[in-house]
């Protein structure tokens, strides 16, 4: 996939010590990506607004909100995480990712 016509802000988003950065990606529309790389390791996020996560390598499994059983990745899979909430990945090989958030 490719994007085109964005603007992409240098600044990185640095977490974890350094073990998940990301770049945001900004769209005419106004709407905002932010596209990224995990280092093996466990992670709890904490959203605003609701995301898309599309992951594009990696093996993990993710803890989502009112899900009993979690999500194993194996490579690629996008799921949705609602507003105001929670969700924790634990990283077992490098993971690359592309986040989309609600307007």
């Amino acid at each position: 996939m490719e994007f085109k016509n964005v603007t992409v802000v240098k600044k990185a988003n640095i977490y974890f010590d350094g073990k998940v950065v990301s770049y945001t990606v900004k769209f005419e529309d106004g709407t905002t990506k932010t596209l990224g790389c995990m280092q093996v390791g466990d992670y709890t996020f904490n959203t605003g607004a609701a995301e898309v996560m599309e992951f594009l390598s990696g093996e993990l499994s993710v803890e989502l909100p009112n899900q009993k059983e979690p999500l194993i990745i194996h490579s690629q899979a996008t799921f949705e995480v609602p507003a105001n909430s929670s969700f924790t990945l634990h990283v077992k090989s490098i993971a690359d990712y592309c986040c989309s958030y609600a307007k």
